[in-house]
């Protein structure tokens, strides 16, 4: 089972921010992305994070909205160290503490600190400006389709941005029950979405003929399942 730790749980809505580094010019990526981050909040796989709070017993809210979107050029070129993609997010003087402000890079973009052999993705947080930010990095499956994309082809068309969809849920149901590292994980240190990784549930077949799990707004996605706080804990895609 999961265990709270005693730290914070980020209440209220959650907003997202993406900052979108690298070459995105003509990538669906940036609408198929957009959507989703708009249509998770409010949904019954989002609603899994309500089964997690904090010392004062006020619950995860199933509010979950796209705050902003910036564009990054290759600041810091296409090799980037964990202190980089910090950097990458300070350089756009983020102010929400109740926000996940997630670098997405595009497919020609490694981190060094083992994207495609250790991770897909992760998040932390980090004082930036006198506040405490929350932030994620997300790499592109179509830089190791084997390693980050559960199929060739998604249910969107496009197998870099399907992946993502996935990779973008796990990290954001961590880091709103988990934001500072210290609330809720197992005793191996596993976090809610880490205990159901790659894991789907039951699929069906999209129009284009790629599996997916859930719909979410006017499209159809893939996403890994959440962790249920609740009866001894399972793996669900909704609550």
């Amino acid at each position: 089972g999961i265990v709270y730790h005693g730290g914070p749980v980020i209440t209220g809505k959650t907003n997202i921010y993406y900052i979108w580094y690298g070459n995105w010019s003509g990538n669906s990526a940036t609408t198929i992305l957009a959507d989703f981050a708009q249509s998770i909040g409010g949904s019954p796989y989002y609603n899994i994070n309500t089964t997690y709070y904090n010392a004062s017993n006020v619950h995860v809210s199933n509010s979950v909205g796209l705050a902003g979107q910036s564009t990054n050029n290759y600041s810091a070129g296409t090799a980037l160290s964990d202190a980089q993609i910090q950097q990458i997010v300070a350089a756009t003087n983020p102010t929400d503490t109740n926000g996940l402000y997630f670098v997405l890079t595009s497919a020609d973009v490694n981190a060094t600190s083992g994207f495609c052999t250790q991770y897909c993705g992760w998040h932390t947080h980090a004082t930036i400006g006198g506040r405490d930010i929350k932030y994620s990095f997300v790499g592109n499956p179509d830089r190791c389709p084997s390693a980050c994309a559960a199929q060739a082809t998604g249910p969107n068309g496009n197998a870099g941005a399907d992946g993502m969809a996935s990779i973008i849920a796990h990290e954001l149901e961590e880091a709103v029950t988990d934001p500072d590292l210290n609330a809720w994980y197992d005793r191996r240190g596993a976090e809610n979405a880490d205990k159901c990784a790659w894991t789907f549930g039951t699929t069906y077949t999209a129009a284009n003929g790629a599996t997916a799990n859930m719909k979410l707004g006017t499209r159809d996605y893939l996403i890994q399942q959440n962790w249920v706080n609740a009866s001894g804990g399972f793996c669900a895609k909704s609550f």
